[in-house]
């Protein structure tokens, strides 16, 4: 036989392409189109509805960016399209295919029902099947006209991310808006023929098979009449029905296909757009739910489900009634989609406290995944975590993004830190917008590393990041896919089924130990630094007020523990913690609400904590300490006089010297407290750190050098930093002023001024405390450079194999080697307040108030000694998405912690984020916990979430090692339980002399709930 693939090839793809596609709608009549422009913000349908319109006519200019258009839609379905499936198709001007980056729309009821949305993969809304004939069809339109942000393929920077820059200049013009004869045989055809059609492109050249379907297709098209697609079509199908029908063969893949429409709370569109794109998209899956009896719709992100029952009450009623038929699956149990590596622990408990009891509150169920596709690498305590907020299984497919390693797992058990597993898996279609398509199986089939153990995997289909979700079309390929020769088969069903199934059949997993770092997308610890330390600062001021209002609940009477002021501030910082948010990925407008968002939740935060130390009564000044450990440090008075303090942890003492430690000396530019001696440079530098206790330098090199690189990554701009940032930088040794500001026996401090590059200024004052080895740089910047970042390096005379950084709960350790490609990937990680380094017998921290993203690396000396060098990194400057990331000022503190063991960097990094807090109260209210026993932290003070006036307390095991200890409390004891995240019990805790025994595994979480008496 002649080899006649080629043609057969192109003749199907033009015939399909040009001729049934172009035959699916098989008549229309134009809507009669008028519309109205929304001033400012998006508004209320009924402001809409009561609008006065003006005619509008096809082919005409409309929207400004993050504008909204409503346009008032009128016609009637002609009365010989009786017993025809009839459909309004609207286009609004659509560019490209990405339905969420762009303008789409959301179609109503004039009494104000939203019906669906349409955007370009999606342009239909169902009329009538069959029509009567003569129906009149009345619509209001809600249009957004969003700006594609990414039209120039990141490559060129934009204003259009900010309505304060955007401009008014239409984006879009209106193509058509008509109601539509769908003609179903040659619709039904259209998919025939694609899925044959991929499938065959996807078959080895000498696969039978592949020659099978080929020509089969090729006898097909020759019934194909050009000039009667629809009468010909039903005969097309039956020619096509017999290659379509053969099943799959018996050790075929099995791909769990589940409808998913990933949204981002924010990206490349403002909060108050996701808040629209909600509505929308759960529109549409309500709708296909309507038509597709099989199918299902998986949706994480309880917030997202919030919006909609708070703005759309019809749509949320039917997400109720799709969860009730089986048809809508919550799942993930999260506030948002969290960033995996920035928020704090409590934080990342919380996400799953909140989100759970959503899901349980409103539908009755309790998830029992985590889903979590897109964030940019996950912390190595996720797995203890989830387990317990209750989850069983974990999903993600980002690390598939690596650069240079490809992870050698799609199905496997994650063990955290503290030993916990959770059965995890990467789907290898390796998309979460999965559409069936013959590639897409054929590159899941093909990536699947568990061949041979396992032989299933899991899809998300729909269209995604922006919304949009399943459409028929990908519902209709997965019913063809269900069972045929050549292809992986496909069965649509719930994440728990799949994840059931998946462990049954591969019980003996293998095992990943510790984080899955993501090869890619490094500079999310660093870019937007003003949203990062809105969300650390928030972190601890919400610590704070729940300790304080837990104090003032126990010993203020009439005091009011401020329940639901505190659920809604903590679920706004969940909200930002959400991944293109927190890591500093999204538009100029989404950071700057950012930035106002944390500023007012700062300012009720330290309100309720004010009312909580007011309600203990008046009286004299007070310290009070909300970290977790007793503090012997230097506070100053409301005149900004320094007093040395002791404060027991998460009590207070009067503002009153106590036991006086030896004084600072300020002799020249050497600040002495005769714990360390630290000697600035004219450069402004540290030349010298020693350790008087020690008797040691800590310096191999200055310290505190502050170098500014070059950072122009190869693709995604605020996202990423690639090695060969380091190859090009300035050393910042142009120091304008070195001089001495405060010189008091309890504090000495030396400011140091630099400016450099286009007109950046750096303000730095290094500070020495009495009593303290720790040496604060407090640092002011005012910053206006591009693609650069800033470091600031301290070169320890230390020879150590790896470098230790706090996560949540815990802390991970990294080889400082680069042997493999695995630690050569790691050049830049993320921490949280502090990165300890150390050999036998001696180590050192670096502290921070702030900063996430840092570097570590080492060298041997020609004296034979090893310098490991930590830098953190303080700013950056991409263009992309936001052209202005990171411009004006910034302040934050980081410190040089020498002689400090693991507890000791635990020890300061509560301490530097949780400054002491002077206020008047009467008399000293007993600690509500005090914590015994080395390494027993206390993370979280609260009353329990039921409002019974238990009180919660969650701590953790912080060295690495096992812990044994007391919990005493400040109040009467009745009893004490261990319970999960939620605050449901597991089992009695052990109680000995009115204390609760502490037993705790490495790294171990334990949550306790204590009765009062």
């Amino acid at each position: 036989m002649h080899d006649e693939s080629r043609r057969i090839e192109e003749r199907v793809q033009r015939l399909h392409d040009q001729r049934i596609k172009t035959a699916v709608y098989a008549a229309t009549v134009p809507f009669e189109v008028e519309a109205w422009q929304a001033p400012g913000e998006p508004v209320p349908f009924e402001e809409a509805a009561a609008a006065s319109y003006e005619p509008f006519a096809m082919g005409t200019p409309w929207g400004p960016p993050w504008g909204t258009t409503w346009f008032r839609m009128r016609g009637q379905v002609p009365a010989e399209w009786a017993g025809r499936r009839v459909e309004a198709v609207i286009d609004l001007g659509f560019v490209g295919d990405w339905p969420g980056n762009q303008a789409e729309a959301l179609v109503h009821l004039t009494d104000g029902t939203p019906l669906k949305a349409v955007n370009p993969l999606n342009q239909y809304v169902a009329i009538a099947n069959p029509a009567q004939g003569g129906e009149s069809v009345d619509y209001l339109v809600e249009a957004a006209s969003n700006p594609d942000i990414l039209a120039d393929n990141f490559s060129k920077t934009t204003p259009l991310g900010d309505k304060l820059t955007a401009g008014d200049k239409p984006l879009y013009t209106f193509r058509a808006a008509d109601i539509a004869i769908l003609d179903e045989e040659v619709w039904h055809l259209d998919l025939d023929v694609q899925v044959l059609r991929e499938l065959m492109l996807e078959l080895g050249e000498h696969d039978p098979r592949r020659h099978e379907i080929a020509h089969a297709l090729d006898r097909a098209m020759d019934l194909l009449d050009l000039d009667d697609v629809s009468g010909s079509a039903a005969a097309v199908r039956e020619a096509l029905k017999p290659v379509l029908s053969k099943p799959a063969h018996a050790s075929a893949h099995t791909i769990s296909g589940v409808g998913h429409a990933h949204i981002d709370s924010a990206w490349l569109w403002p909060i108050r757009e996701t808040k629209r794109k909600t509505s929308r998209t759960f529109s549409n899956v309500t709708s296909l739910a309507d038509e597709y009896d099989d199918f299902i719709f998986a949706c994480s992100q309880a917030q997202q489900y919030e919006w909609v029952r708070d703005n759309y009450p019809k749509v949320w009623a039917r997400i109720q009634e799709s969860v009730k038929n089986g048809q809508w699956a919550p799942v993930g149990g999260m506030w948002v989609e969290s960033d995996g590596n920035l928020p704090g622990g409590e934080a990342v408990a919380r996400q799953f406290i909140h989100g759970k009891r959503f899901f349980m509150d409103h539908f009755g169920i309790e998830t029992k995944g985590v889903w979590l596709p897109d964030s940019f690498g996950y912390n190595a305590a996720y797995p203890q975590i989830a387990k317990l907020a209750g989850n069983e299984w974990f999903l993600t497919q980002k690390i598939s993004w690596n650069q240079t390693n490809r992870f050698p797992h799609h199905t496997f058990w994650w063990e955290g830190i503290d030993g916990t597993r959770i059965f995890t898996h990467f789907p290898p279609v390796d998309t979460y917008n999965a559409r069936f398509s013959g590639e897409e199986m054929s590159r899941a089939v093909r990536n699947y590393q568990e061949k041979g153990g396992a032989s299933r995997s899991l899809a998300p289909f729909g269209w995604g990041d922006g919304g949009g979700g399943p459409t028929r079309e990908i519902m209709e390929r997965a019913r063809r896919l269900a069972d045929l020769e050549g292809s992986a088969k496909v069965v649509v069903e719930h994440p728990d089924e799949f994840f059931a199934k998946a462990r049954e059949e591969y019980p003996d997993a293998p095992v990943w130990v510790g984080e899955l770092y993501l090869e890619l997308h490094r500079a999310t610890y660093t870019s937007q630094a003003r949203t990062k330390q809105g969300n650390r600062r928030s972190e601890h001021l919400l610590r704070e007020a729940e300790l304080w209002a837990t104090t003032a609940a126990l010993h203020a009477p009439g005091y009011s523990y401020p329940h639901d002021k505190l659920d809604r501030l903590w679920k706004t910082v969940l909200l930002h913690q959400f991944h293109d948010i927190l890591p500093g990925s999204s538009i100029a407008w989404v950071h700057r609400e950012a930035e106002a968002e944390y500023a007012r939740v700062a300012r009720e935060l330290h309100a309720l904590t004010a009312e909580a130390v007011a309600a203990l009564g008046a009286g004299a000044p007070r310290v009070f300490n909300a970290g977790p450990y007793d503090r012997a440090e230097v506070v100053r008075t409301a005149d900004g006089a320094p007093v040395y303090v002791e404060v027991p942890a998460s009590g207070s003492a009067p503002l009153a010297d106590t036991t006086t430690p030896r004084p600072v000396t300020v002799d020249g530019l050497v600040l002495d407290n005769g714990l360390v001696r630290v000697e600035v440079a004219e450069d402004g530098t540290l030349s010298s750190v020693r350790d008087l206790r020690a008797g040691r330098e800590v310096l191999a090199e200055p310290g505190n050098l502050l170098r500014l690189h070059t950072d122009l990554p190869n693709y995604w701009d605020a996202w990423d930093i690639d090695k060969h940032y380091k190859n090009r930088y300035t050393d910042l040794l142009d120091a304008s002023s070195v001089t001495v500001v405060e010189q008091d026996p309890l504090i000495g401090a030396i400011r140091v001024e630099r400016a450099f590059g286009k007109g950046s200024t750096i303000s730095q004052t290094i500070t020495v405390r009495a009593g303290s080895p720790r040496i604060d740089i407090e640092t002011d910047i005012d910053w206006h450079e591009t693609e650069k970042i800033l470091k600031a390096a301290f070169p320890v005379d230390i020879r150590a194999s790896h470098s230790s950084a706090e996560i949540q709960f815990g802390h991970i350790q990294r080889p400082t080697h680069t042997n493999t490609s695995w630690e050569a990937a790691r050049f830049e990680v993320s921490g949280h307040r502090w990165v300890h380094l150390g050999e036998p017998g001696y180590g050192v921290a670096v502290i921070n108030d702030s900063t996430y993203g840092h570097d570590v690396s080492r060298t041997v000396r020609d004296d034979g000694g090893t310098t490991t060098t930590v830098r953190l990194s303080l700013v950056r400057a991409p263009r992309i998405p936001d052209p202005e990331a990171d411009q004006g000022r910034h302040r934050f503190t980081y410190a040089l912690l020498p002689g400090a063991s693991i507890e000791d960097a635990v020890a300061e990094g509560y301490s530097l984020n949780l400054p002491l807090r002077v206020a008047e109260a009467a008399g000293a209210p007993e600690p509500v916990v005090s914590a015994e026993g080395e390494g027993v932290t206390v993370e979280a003070v609260k009353l329990a979430d039921d409002a019974s006036g238990d009180v919660v307390v969650r701590l953790y095991e912080s060295r690495g090692g096992r812990a044994t200890g007391t919990l005493r409390t400040g109040f009467p004891l009745a009893g004490a339980q261990i319970t999960d995240l939620l605050e449901r019990p597991l089992e009695e805790a052990h109680i000995t002399d009115g204390a609760v025994a502490v037993t705790l595994r490495p790294f171990q979480i334990l949550t306790l709930r204590l009765r009062r008496g």
